[in-house]
Order: C-alpha cells, then structure tokens, then sequence
C-alpha cells in the first residue's frame, strides 16, 4: 500500500513536472510577441533641429522627450556604476539571478508582503517596457520568462543600451543622453564621475532624487554609488575621494524651449508625412538660418513696428498690424532668417509663408526688366501721362483711369526716373507698349502664380507670399538667375546615415548679369534718392524696391545688399488700411534699414559693393551718363554721336519709340476702347518672349485696379 501510495505520488509529479514543462514552453512562445518589442526596439525618439552653424533650435517630440544613445556613446564608468547598484552579476547570470531571488524570498516571508523583487536588469527593462509595477506572483513569472528569452536574443551590451535608453530619469527625460543634456547640458563623453553618479543613482527613484527638487539628496545618492563602486574595486581610493567633493551645476531646461519657434513650425510643415512622424523619428534636422541674423531680423521687425504704432497711436495689445521678414542668401537660396510675425505668442501664423498680399509697386522691376531685355534702356523716355482704359463689364461700359501716386504727371520721363519714383502712369503706358502677353510670358519663367490677364498687372495686383517674392526677387539679387529659397540643408536619422540632402531648386536663367545688373543700378537709386531713401545704410550698396497697395493696405521693402536678399512686408491681419502714408518706403524699409547696420557690425567683413559683369558700358545720353549693354543700347540720339563713342558696340538695336521724346507738348493720351481691338493672342505675328510685336495689349483690365505706389 505504501509502495503503491509512493509510486503514485512519484508519478503525479513526474506529470506535473510536465505539465510545468509544458506550460513553460507554451508561455515562452506565447510571449513572443511581448519580448519583440525588445528584441526590435524602436523607441519614441525625439528629433533636433539645428542652425547652419549646429547650434541647436529645439527638441521636436510627441510623449517621450528621449535623444537615443548607440552602446559606444555610453562611458564604460557610468555602465559599471549602473551595474554596481542595481545587478552586479549582471554579465554572469542569463537573465534571472536566483541568489537574488532567494534573498528577496526570505525578505518577503519576513515581512509578510512582497517588499524586494531580486530583479536582474533585464527583468527591469521587462518591467519597465513591457509589464507593470504589479507585485504579483503570475507577473513575477512571466517577467522571469522573458528575461530568459529576451538574453537569448541579445547580448549583453545590447541589454544595457535598451535599459540606459528606455528608463526615465525624471523631468520627463527619458534616457542617459536626454538626461545627461538636460540636466547638465553636456554630452554623455563630457560628464564627470560625479554628474555619471548622478544619473546612476536616478533610475531607482525619479522624483525622490530628482537633483531639480532634492539637490542634496541627489549628491547624497550618487556619494553611495561612487562608495559601491570603491567597495567593489572599480574606482580608487583617490578617484573617489576627488568625486564625492564635487557639487555639479544642475540646469533647469524646460523642455518647451525653442529659440526659433516659427522656424521649428515651418520644418514640421514641409517635413510632415514625408518621414513619418518626424517629432518621433530621432532625426537631426539642419537647417539654413543664421541664428545670429534671425536676432536682428527680430529686432528690425520689432523696431519697425513699435515705430508704427507710435505713429498711427496704436498699442501693440490691441493692435491688428503685423510684419513679416525673410533673408535670403543671394547665391545659394538658403534662408538665413525668418521672422513670420511681430509676436509668436499671440498668433503662430507664419506670415513668411502661409500668407499672400499684393506687392503692390514692388512688382514693378519685373516688367522693366522685361523692358530692357527687349531693348530699352534706362535711357529710354516713357510716357507719363494720364490715360484712360474703357472696358464693358456685364454689358456695361466702364473707365478706369489710374493715377500716379503724386497726383501729377511729367509728361516725359526717362525709365530709370519713372522706376526710381514708382510712376504708375509710366509703368501703365509701359505695359501698353510692351503687351499684358509678353509680359505673363516672361513672368511664367518665374513660376508666379495667378499672372493677372489685364492691365493691373503694371501695379502688382496679384497675391503672393514674402517668400515667393523673394524666390522671384532673387533674379536680380543673383545677377538674373532666380533660385529657389531653402530652409532644411540635410537631415540625418538616428543611425546616422544623411537621409535627405538637398540643393535649392534652380531655374533657369531669367535674364543675363548684364541685363540684370542694369536694374540693379536703376534699384541702386531707389534706395539712394528715390521712394526707398529709408533704406539707406552708410557703408554699404543696396538696391530695392517699395510697394504699397490700393488705400495703403499693404507696405513692402524688397531688396538686396551684394550678397543677402530681404523682404519685408507690413500690413493688418484683418486686411484694412495701415494708416494714412502708410507706404512702403514710410513703413517697411526701416526695418530693411535696421538689419543691415546690425549686420555690418555682426559680419564686418560682409560684402559691401555689387560687382560690374563685362558687357556693362556707361555712355551719355542728353547730357548725362547712363548705363547700357549690347541689349540695351542708348536711346536713338546715342547714334548722332552726342557722346564719346569709344566704347561702341558692334552691333546696335534700333527702338521705335511711339511718343516722340522730343515733342516738348503735354496732352492727355487718348481713351482705349479695350474691348473693340483684337487682343495679342489674336496676332499673327506675336514675336518672342523677349521680341513681340510692340502693340497696345487689349485685354479686359481689373475692376479694383487702383492707385499703387
């Protein structure tokens, strides 16, 4: 009976051991699933965004503020500590320590309650990835059976590396690097033993340790490690003498800090979807901005701002005005600084990038430039008289008769002086000559959106954006070659490969540097004696070009030194009037203005001159010297040699002027009836982009076409 009693108990544990056995494979490929995310670790990374110069903007993250750390970055001193505290024999055992386990047992059964766990590092990554703090038996096991596993998968260092990138470190810094940046502002190859022993000591209690709140109690817990690191042999008597008498500086960072908020903005705008969610990826994202020019582009806008305000009695809480600023490096396209509003905090609106106005007279240089690629030169007499254009709208008649800013007109006025003063009159007869056609021809080039069809394009009425302006602006920055601005150079992902590398876009050549250079003298005035005078700075060459809209709702200052583009824009969010003369010249360029002294003395040895391309003659024309290219000869009288001629052409082009420059009599040009002429594309013969045939353009004009300047 005995026999039989031992046999059966012998045989019901032999199958309960293999119903355990059993069990324990079931569970083991049951958790699979749980230890890969492990096994396949991808954190929640946070991403960088820097300056041109590495300077860093911003930390970019969704939950988990976490800078991932490879095993090699980490010092040997801070993983021996790590191991010294919390699993000496840690490169020993497979995952489960039973010596630990059977202390923690009889530390339990002692207390009557689980009060000590005897958990490897392995299992703490488990508890902190992938289980809970639950003191429960069932989860105790399964934790113990991942450990298994998860050693069976990876080594040692990989281990280590998963636990130093995972654990919080409170403050919300998640991470040896995120920590050792946060709170000492350091990389992890800088820190001290005591700041290692710091960080060390964290882990185990986050907030009772935290070194922001309880700095004493920081020390006094990172004096214990360096002790059981000495105990252990791993440090010496002189190493952690010299440590424990070390009282490190703590920083306080906030984790919402951002230098150049709306730069960060406009880098998760362009970047969003294209790498996934790029606040979670752990990319270093470089930017194009010069952080010392966004500075005073800050400044320059604040400047300009307050200075309006104080004239049109305004107080910035209540105010609807507002600015946008963009610099651009003439040469490359890079963006160097990018204010899109007089205050982040009370709209984040980029008005840089997510907004569009009309530029008003701003968008003058366009159809003179054409102008003098179809031979004209600066030279050249247009007429400014008064003109009226009749059009039918809904069957009935209508007259537009624009206006010159002054209120006048001067009868006859070279190209150059009608530029430099902003006639609207000028430039409207201008566009008459030249043909609405001819000119959205060559603006295509440009890529400009919305080309109005109608004469309002002589006065900017078109909507775009400072940054599109200064893409378009920059064919005469860049010597007639327009570039596309850029503000990401490269981004780089969190294994350190460079996954996105660009080049601004370039387009194809608008105009040759001589041709170029030709209106760059003409904007040269602008800004010296014409409506730009306050954007003049001493000591160096600008060109530009004001704008204002109809009943002074928009003010622009677009220009260029010989190496940086900027525009500047003003206006109210709500889109009413500035203010009474609020113009271009009167509103923008001082900004314009500020920058540039505030650059000189940042960037002394800054380019201060523009460069003469060959092909560029000086001649003179009726007394006075005068600029010309092969392209653009002098008017006719150049050729009944009225000035030295030692620098003629080869080959000179005739232009046929349709006033006589000589007729010294004042008259009102007569009335167009716009809609009873066949309109350009009705010609047989159109000509060229550059070359078309030089009749009055006849298409309908716009009804809220007004007085520009």
């Amino acid at each position: 009976m005995f026999s039989s009693l031992i046999k059966g108990s012998i045989i019901l544990a032999m199958l309960f051991g293999v119903a355990l056995t059993a069990a324990f494979i079931y569970a083991y490929e049951e958790i699979s699933l749980d230890a890969d995310k492990l096994i396949n670790y991808k954190p929640e990374t946070s991403s960088i965004v820097y300056d041109r110069y590495g300077k860093k903007l911003a930390y970019v993250f969704k939950k988990q503020h976490r800078l991932y750390a490879r095993y090699d970055e980490i010092p040997g001193f801070l993983v021996e500590g790590l191991v010294a505290m919390e699993d000496t024999r840690f490169f020993e055992h497979n995952g489960v320590n039973p010596d630990a386990i059977l202390r923690a047992i009889v530390k339990d059964i002692q207390a009557g309650k689980f009060v000590e766990g005897g958990s490897t590092l392995t299992q703490q990554l488990i508890k902190n990835k992938i289980l809970t703090n639950e003191k429960k038996l069932a989860r105790k096991i399964k934790e113990a059976i991942l450990a298994l596993k998860i050693e069976h998968e990876l080594s040692k260092e990989d281990i280590i590396e998963r636990y130093l990138n995972e654990i919080s470190y409170g403050n919300n810094y998640f991470g040896v690097k995120t920590a050792a940046n946060g709170y000492f502002h350091k990389e992890m190859n800088e820190l001290t033993h005591k700041e290692m022993a710091i960080l060390v000591g964290l882990p185990n209690a986050p907030t009772f340790y935290n070194p922001l709140r309880h700095y004493k109690r920081a020390l006094n817990r990172a004096n214990n490690v360096l002790y059981r690191m000495k105990s252990l042999g791993w440090i010496t008597q002189n190493d952690y003498l010299k440590a424990v008498k070390e009282s490190p500086k703590v920083y306080k960072t906030s984790l919402t800090q951002n230098i150049a908020p709306e730069i960060v903005d406009e880098v998760l705008r362009r970047f969003k979807g294209r790498l996934g969610d790029i606040r979670t990826g752990g990319y270093e994202i470089y930017t194009t901005i010069d952080m010392k020019q966004q500075a005073i582009a800050k400044k320059a806008v604040d400047f300009a701002y307050k200075k309006a305000l104080k004239k049109y009695h305004e107080k910035a809480k209540g105010s609807t005005l507002n600015a946008a600023f963009v610099a651009v490096e003439s040469e490359t396209g890079d963006i160097l600084a990018m204010v899109g509003g007089v205050d982040y905090k009370k709209s984040v609106f980029n008005r840089v990038t997510q907004s569009e106005r009309q530029p008003g007279s701003a968008f003058k240089p366009f159809i003179y430039q054409t102008a003098l690629d179809m031979g004209y030169n600066p030279a050249s007499p247009l007429t400014d008289l008064a003109r009226t254009f009749q059009y039918y709208a809904n069957g009935k008649p209508k007259i537009w008769s624009p206006k010159n800013y002054e209120h006048d007109f001067k009868g006859f006025i070279s190209l150059r002086e009608a530029l430099v003063h902003s006639r609207n009159l000028a430039t409207i007869n201008l566009v008459a000559d030249l043909g609405v056609s001819t000119i959205r021809k060559r603006l295509a080039f440009l890529d400009v959106p919305h080309i109005p069809r109608d004469m309002s394009i002589a006065l900017g009425n078109l909507g775009l954006s400072p940054l599109k302006m200064a893409q378009i602006f920059s064919v005469f920055a860049n010597k007639g070659h327009m570039i596309e601005s850029r503000l990401v150079s490269k981004i780089i992902s969190k294994e350190g490969a460079v996954i996105y590398e660009t080049r601004a876009k370039e387009i194809s050549d608008f105009t040759t540097p001589e041709q170029a250079y030709l209106m760059t003298d003409i904007l040269k005035d602008v800004v010296k004696r014409g409506t730009g005078r306050n954007a003049r700075v001493k000591g160096i060459e600008l060109a530009g070009k004001t704008g204002t809209t109809n009943n002074n709702v928009d003010a622009w200052f677009c220009g260029y030194s010989p190496t940086i583009e900027t525009i500047v824009w003003f206006g109210r969010d709500d889109n009413k009037p500035i203010g009474r003369r609020a113009t271009g010249g009167a509103i923008a360029a001082p900004a314009f203005a500020y920058y540039y002294k505030k650059l000189l003395a940042l960037y002394p040895e800054t380019k201060r001159t523009f460069d003469i391309p060959q092909g560029v003659f000086r001649g003179e024309y009726e007394g006075k010297s005068e600029l010309y290219t092969k392209n653009s000869p002098l008017p006719n009288s150049y050729n009944k040699g009225r000035q030295n001629r030692s620098n003629v052409l080869e080959e000179e082009t005739e232009i046929m002027e349709d006033v006589d420059p000589d007729d010294g009599e004042i008259k009102m040009a007569p009335t167009i009836n716009i809609d009873d002429m066949p309109t350009y594309e009705e010609e047989e013969d159109q000509g060229d982009a550059l070359h078309p045939q030089r009749k009055v353009p006849l298409t309908p004009v716009s009804n809220d076409s007004g007085t520009l300047f």
